[in-house]
C-alpha cells in the first residue's frame, strides 16, 4: 500500500480523447463563443480523477489531460481548451453560492457562469493578505509552489504559508529534500478543507496539516499525521471531520482539536497542545502487521459512516463498530483509485485514474454508464 501511494507522486498527465457529435441545443445553450460549440458525446472518458455535482444537480467529470465532462441527463458536454479552458488537467472544481462552478486547472483557475468560461484575475501576492472572509473559496496553488489561493468573489489572491519548525526539522533529517529550493515543495497543498466552524484547514505535501481561523496559523506536524517516520512524505491528501468533531488526515489516528477529548499531549510534538492524537482502528485489513493504514481521499455517507478510498486496495467502511471491504476491480484485476466523492443525494462515487467513475449501487462499486 505504501509503495502504491507513492506511485502517485509520480504522475503527471493522461492523455485521453474521448470525442463525439455536435448538438444544436447542447450548443445554444452553453457557448462559449458564437464561433466555438462545445462537443459532445455519448460516452465519458477513462480517466476520470474528480467526481462534483452541483447545485442543478449536473454532474462534472475532472480528468488529468482530457479536460472536463458535464452530464445533465440527456447530454455529456465535452470541454477542453478548444472551448475555453485555460489547461485540460483538472485538479479541483468548486462552486460558490451563486451557483458559478470553478475549475482548478494546472494553467490557472477557470469560472464557469453556465455560459462562459473566464480566467481569475491575480493580485500581487506579496502583500501576502490573509484573511477567512464567510463566502471565501480556496484552492490549491501549482505544485511545488508552497503557495495557496483565496478567491474573495472578485480577486484572487495567492499566499505564501509562514514557516514551522517542525517542517524545517523533518526537512533536515530527509537530505533528499534539505536544500533551500525544496522549501517551498514541502508546503505544496495538496487538499483544502472547511470545517463546521468555518475555519480553514490544508494538507501539505511535508510540512503536515494546517488549521486559519482567520487570525492565526495552528499546526500539526508531517510526523503526526503519517506512519512513514523514516521515508519519504506520502503528504495530507485527506481532510474530514467525522460526526463526533474529530478529525481524519489520511491515516487511522482521529484528531480532536476543538476539546472533546480533554487529555492533551498524546502527540509527538510536545510542543504542541491544542489537539491530541488517538489511535481509533488500526490497519483497515484488521491485521497487527497489516500494510493497509494509510488511504488517498475519505467520505462521510449519509449514516455517518467513514468510507476510505485507497490506491490499490479497494475502498473500506468503517461504521464505528466494524470494517467492511469493498474490492472495486475491472475484470479480475484491483483498479487505481484516486478520489470518493458523496454527490447531494448521498450517492457515493470513485475518481479513478484509467478506468471511468465508479458508483456504489448498494453493495458495489460499479462503472458508472450514463446511457
Amino acid at each position: 500500500m505504501k509503495a502504491h501511494i507513492l506511485l502517485i507522486l509520480s504522475v503527471t498527465s493522461i492523455w485521453i480523447s474521448c470525442k463525439g457529435q455536435q448538438n444544436p441545443e447542447a450548443t445554444t445553450n452553453f457557448l462559449h463563443s458564437p464561433a466555438t460549440p462545445y462537443d459532445t458525446t455519448q460516452v465519458l472518458g477513462n480517466n476520470l480523477m474528480l467526481v462534483y455535482q452541483d447545485k442543478k444537480n449536473n454532474y462534472w467529470f475532472g480528468t488529468w489531460g482530457d479536460g472536463l465532462y458535464k452530464y445533465y441527463g440527456q447530454f455529456i458536454l465535452h470541454f477542453t481548451t478548444e472551448n475555453g479552458l485555460i489547461h485540460n488537467r483538472i485538479d479541483e472544481i468548486k462552486e460558490d453560492k451563486q451557483g458559478n462552478i470553478y475549475f482548478n486547472t494546472s494553467g490557472g483557475i477557470n469560472k464557469y457562469d453556465g455560459q462562459y468560461f473566464t480566467t481569475l484575475s491575480m493580485v500581487d501576492h506579496s502583500k501576502n493578505e490573509w484573511k477567512l472572509g464567510s463566502d471565501d473559496l480556496w484552492f490549491r496553488c501549482t505544485q511545488d509552489s508552497g503557495l495557496v489561493y483565496r478567491y474573495d468573489g472578485e480577486k484572487l489572491h495567492r499566499l505564501i504559508f509562514p514557516g514551522t519548525r517542525t517542517a524545517d526539522e523533518f526537512m533536515a533529517r530527509h537530505p533528499s529534500m534539505n536544500h533551500p529550493s525544496l522549501r517551498n515543495s514541502a508546503y505544496s497543498v495538496y487538499t483544502v478543507y472547511m470545517d463546521s466552524r468555518d475555519n480553514v484547514w490544508f494538507g501539505t505535501a511535508a510540512a503536515g496539516v494546517c488549521r486559519y481561523d482567520g487570525h492565526s496559523f495552528d499546526w500539526i506536524a508531517e510526523e503526526d499525521v503519517n506512519e512513514l517516520h523514516n521515508g519519504p512524505s506520502n503528504g495530507v491528501r485527506s481532510i474530514l471531520e467525522d460526526k463526533d468533531g474529530y478529525f481524519w488526515f489520511n491515516t487511522l489516528y482521529r484528531y480532536d482539536v476543538y476539546g472533546n477529548n480533554v487529555t492533551r499531549g498524546n502527540h509527538l510534538d510536545q510542543e504542541a497542545s491544542w489537539y491530541t492524537r488517538v489511535k481509533s482502528i488500526g490497519s483497515l485489513d484488521g491485521r497487527e502487521d497489516g500494510d493497509v493504514s494509510e488511504y488517498l481521499s475519505i467520505a462521510r455517507d449519509n449514516h455517518d459512516a467513514l468510507w476510505f478510498a485507497t490506491y490499490r486496495d479497494g475502498v473500506w467502511r468503517y461504521d464505528g463498530e466494524k470494517i467492511t471491504h469493498f474490492p472495486v476491480k475491472n475484470g479480475p484485476e484491483d483498479i487505481t483509485l484516486f478520489t470518493i466523492y458523496k454527490d447531494r443525494a448521498g450517492d457515493l462515487w470513485l475518481g479513478t485514474h484509467e478506468t471511468g467513475a465508479y458508483k456504489f449501487n448498494g453493495k458495489t462499486f460499479e462503472r458508472f454508464q450514463p446511457f
